[in-house]
């Protein structure tokens, strides 16, 4: 039996920390967490709903491509370290702030 290596990755503002099997984005280490993080496009980079602020660890992330960085030009609250989830693929331990803006599906739930 292979064995998957996993790495820890927080999101804030909600303190929750889970695993995420290396290789997996950010968004599939939420999603399969039950931590809602809007993702309008379904995570195929055709939106920016999913932006997220990498706090620590954002050295280990691949660059982000030109595709990504045309949609993170739309993300409310960009910084220097902002990735969108789908695109993040997680190699090392991770903790990413989820945005004001997109506080508002974690807050209330879906609907």
């Amino acid at each position: 039996m292979t064995e998957h290596k996993t790495f820890k990755v927080t999101f804030l503002p909600l303190g929750r920390t889970v695993e995420v099997r290396e290789g997996h984005s950010v968004l599939d280490g939420a999603l399969n967490n039950d931590i809602d993080l809007d993702h309008a496009c379904g995570g195929v980079c055709a939106c920016s709903t999913c932006h997220v602020i990498v706090k620590e660890g954002f050295a280990s992330l691949a660059p982000a491509d030109e595709k990504e960085e045309d949609m993170l030009d739309n993300a409310p609250f960009l910084t220097r370290t902002s990735r969108l989830a789908c695109q993040a693929e997680v190699h090392a331990d991770l903790v990413v702030e989820i945005p004001p803006m997109n506080r508002n599906l974690v807050s209330e739930g879906k609907h």
